[in-house]
């Protein structure tokens, strides 16, 4: 393994090389504020004053072990530090501040993805009436009509435009994705008829937000989530989270018989494998559908049908 020159940087100088970094290639603000979010969590562990060149293969099993000792954090944070983490290192080892070698981390358990059960879904899409509720609890109907009929993020939901929408063609175009890839979506005949009325409500120009605050501005991701709580709350929901009908759109699609490449192209994953790692945690759904089809049990209750016919065809 070839050593690496001590330069005598500190982590946190690091981080901010890191951070420059990811704005000189341009990624997306949430990914960089993400990183600026999390490294305080990771100084908790690996003080901001510590060398760079004194991390090596170790750093990251005593990273892990500091984290499973905090009882505040659950599987999911572990996972995120952890990686986060590994990302740094990389880069400093691409920066030659560190040797190059392997950064293992443990697989976290996987646990079911929460989602809206049928009746909460009924719940939420029991059409308010225009003319006794307000604006926003109206805007919050469309939104969840919306939601379930896209699947889109939260992101991707509070930057789309009146324009977007083509009515003409059935389908919307998400111009602000994760991936930054634009997306076009089909819209089913439905949406679309929930949309057509709700505009003839809103008002408002082609370049105007589809989905605005009651003043006509952009939604912000703090009030987008909140109108969906608080949606949420009236109908009587405890859940809530913009990404959880994400979740829901995913599974209904599949269990309704979609095509998962379709899926994948739906949701702008990069790849297949990210789409089937969302069905593959859908365990008491799979569960379910296994307890329906049970072909053992159905070909033995063909043979006692069979066998109670014989008894009365010959008495015995």
């Amino acid at each position: 393994m070839r050593m690496c020159a001590d330069n005598g940087k500190t982590f946190e100088e690091g981080f901010a090389e890191y951070i420059l970094d990811c704005k000189a290639r341009n990624l997306r603000e949430g990914t960089i504020a993400h990183y600026q979010a999390t490294i305080p969590q990771i100084y908790k562990r690996i003080p901001a004053d510590t060398l760079i060149s004194s991390m090596n293969e170790k750093t990251m099993p005593k990273f892990i072990v500091s984290l499973r000792d905090d009882p505040n954090l659950n599987e999911v944070s572990m996972g995120t530090y952890a990686r986060d983490l590994k990302t740094l290192m990389r880069f400093f080892m691409k920066c030659e501040y560190l040797p190059h070698f392997e950064i293992k981390i443990p697989k976290a358990d996987k646990y079911p993805i929460e989602t809206y059960t049928d009746k909460e879904l009924r719940q939420l899409l029991k059409k308010p009436d225009v003319r006794k509720c307000n604006f926003a609890t109206y805007r919050s109907w469309v939104v969840v009509n919306f939601l379930l009929s896209t699947g889109i993020r939260q992101n991707s939901l509070t930057n789309i435009k009146i324009k977007d929408v083509d009515f003409d063609n059935s389908i919307v175009y998400v111009n602000t994705t994760k991936n930054r890839k634009p997306l076009i979506i089909p819209l089913n005949e439905d949406i679309i008829k929930v949309l057509q009325e709700y505009l003839k409500y809103r008002g408002g120009n082609a370049g105007d937000w589809l989905f605005c605050s009651t003043y006509g501005e952009q939604l912000t991701r703090s009030s987008s989530y909140h109108a969906i709580w608080d949606y949420c709350h009236l109908r009587g929901l405890e859940k809530t989270g913009v990404h959880r009908f994400r979740h829901t759109f995913a599974k209904k699609w599949v269990m309704m018989g979609g095509s998962v490449v379709t899926l994948q192209k739906i949701l702008g994953h990069s790849s297949l494998a990210i789409t089937e790692n969302y069905l593959n945690i859908l365990t008491s759904d799979l569960k379910q559908d296994m307890d329906e089809i049970n072909i053992i049990r159905s070909l033995k209750r063909d043979y006692i049908n069979v066998k109670d016919t014989s008894r009365n065809k010959y008495g015995t």
